[in-house]
């Protein structure tokens, strides 16, 4: 206001010219020619009427616009909201389609200004724009149901399971034991066959059971996940560490579940798993069909209409859970898996192989080789051997052979021999014994060959051969006591002894 009167008073009494007056006022020469002519429309020069105020000055030099009473036709700004998140679709291909039915409708930039107002106002969660069948969001809940053993009375905690699809927020939610890898991926695949489709990309969180070693550039997923993921045709993309917006909306759809589930769930008792999944299963159809607060429909009708059609169908068969481990082979070339032993052939001898097993399968890989495939057994400390794995007549394998076991445990003592030679006949192949062997053997490192020399003679005598029990007499000092004494043998004729005689 005072730039203006400044123009007003060095044109009017300073008689200077436009150019030199925006010098001083430190403005545009348009500005003050703009200034000079709103002046002299409003018939105001310098001095100003006595009594003048600012707001009198601005508003005769800046008279309000009347608001147009044109009355545009108004686009469902809903419809356009879903169909932006459609792949390819555009404000401008939107508005043109707008245009097409209504001639006398907003221009590009009334109709992108009142979209941006509409979609402000929007929750975060349907602010978002995401393409239908594009992404799933999982993760787990923070909190947690308690289930009661009916025999003790004792509580565990069960973990909860939420997913949900970001174009249509359609939400799955199940109870599962643990946030394991065999829960995590079990989860997947209920939550895929839910939905009766695949989408294109999975977001979880930097979960351990999903992420093996989060990066920005360069996550390293579990192998399991990983092979779950090339079993259904679906890329893992796991969201930075500590970007919550990057999975904003399983964030939201964990407080819906919270809300309108978990809530109602506070008062009841469960004994079961199986009973908390029923008691999830209609609450969550009716989130699903809840009605939007500010779009039309639900996500249920939005998922049937936006999402089902882009999902990818499921592959013929279901994915069976499958753990990786990384192993050396044994000298009796047997890798362990849950304390049972499998063969794989001799030559691959203290080479590093990868272990691939399930409920009902072990398999052993060197390279991206596959060496062998045995049924799973659940028989500790057994031994599942092919017939040709073994050496050639059972030679040496590496540099051992069992007359090498024989003459190391000789050098200890014979009590350590005898072991030794009743460990490598107790088994159907000598080779499988070669690993509890060496095991014994070694503990004459550890605690001396005096003293292995006695733990053989103790063990030998209650016959509890193996190296655990050899081991746990060694570490608990059984081996420096004196033996039990034993009872000695009753006479065969004493006063008190009947005789058969007796009962005839």
């Amino acid at each position: 206001m005072r730039k203006i009167e400044e123009v007003l008073r060095l044109h009017d009494a300073g008689g200077r010219s436009n150019r030199e007056i925006a010098q001083t006022v430190q403005v545009s020469p348009t500005t003050v020619a703009d200034y000079l002519r709103r002046a002299r429309q409003a018939g105001l020069s310098w001095p100003l009427a006595a009594g003048l105020t600012e707001r009198a000055v601005d508003l005769a030099l800046f008279p309000p616009t009347a608001a147009s009473r044109v009355k545009r036709p108004e686009p469902d700004w809903a419809a356009v909201h879903r169909q932006l998140g459609r792949s390819g679709v555009t404000l401008d291909l939107l508005w043109q389609e707008y245009r097409e039915q209504h001639p006398d409708g907003y221009q590009y930039s009334a109709f992108c200004l009142h979209y941006r107002a509409f979609a402000h106002v929007l929750p975060v969660t349907l602010r978002q724009s995401h393409a239908p069948g594009e992404r799933l969001f999982v993760d787990y809940s923070g909190q947690t149901v308690a289930v009661i053993d009916a025999v003790t009375g004792e509580e565990h905690p069960a973990q909860i399971f939420v997913a949900v699809l970001g174009a249509s927020n359609y939400t799955f939610v199940e109870a599962t034991w643990t946030q394991g890898l065999a829960d995590w991926l079990g989860s997947h695949v209920r939550c895929l066959e839910f939905l009766g489709g695949v989408p294109e990309l999975l977001v979880p969180d930097n979960l351990k059971s999903g992420v093996k070693s989060p990066s920005l550039y360069e996550p390293e997923l579990n192998p399991s996940y990983q092979e779950l993921a090339a079993h259904y045709g679906v890329t893992v993309l796991p969201a930075r560490v500590r970007k919550p917006r990057d999975k904003a909306k399983v964030e939201a759809g964990v407080l819906l579940a919270q809300r309108w589930i978990l809530a109602r769930l506070r008062h009841q008792r469960f004994f079961s798993l199986d009973e908390v999944n029923r008691a999830i299963q209609p609450l969550l159809v009716e989130l699903n069909r809840r009605p939007f607060q500010r779009l039309p429909g639900s996500r249920q009708s939005v998922f049937e209409t936006v999402d089902r059609p882009a999902l990818k169908p499921l592959p013929p068969t279901r994915y069976e859970f499958a753990e990786w481990k990384r192993a050396t082979v044994g000298i009796d070339y047997h890798v362990e898996v849950d304390r049972h032993y499998y063969s794989v052939p001799y030559r691959y001898a203290r080479q590093p192989v990868d272990v691939r097993f399930t409920a009902t399968t072990v398999e052993l890989f060197h390279r991206g080789e596959r060496l062998a495939s045995h049924a799973r057994s659940r028989v500790p400390g057994g031994h599942t051997t092919v017939a040709a794995h073994l050496a050639p007549a059972h030679q040496v394998v590496a540099g051992w052979n069992a007359q090498r076991f024989l003459d190391w445990a000789a050098q200890i003592g014979p009590q350590t021999q005898t072991v030794i030679e009743r460990v490598l006949q107790a088994r159907a192949h000598p080779q499988q014994g070669y690993r509890t062997a060496l095991g014994i053997l070694r503990l004459a490192k550890a605690y001396g060959n005096d003293r292995l020399e006695v733990a053989c003679q103790r063990a030998a005598r209650l016959q509890v051969i193996s190296y655990r029990s050899l081991a746990s007499i060694l570490k608990h000092g059984l081996d420096r006591q004196s033996p039990t004494p034993t009872q000695a043998p009753l006479p065969l004729h004493h006063a008190n002894v009947r005789g058969p005689a007796y009962y005839h």
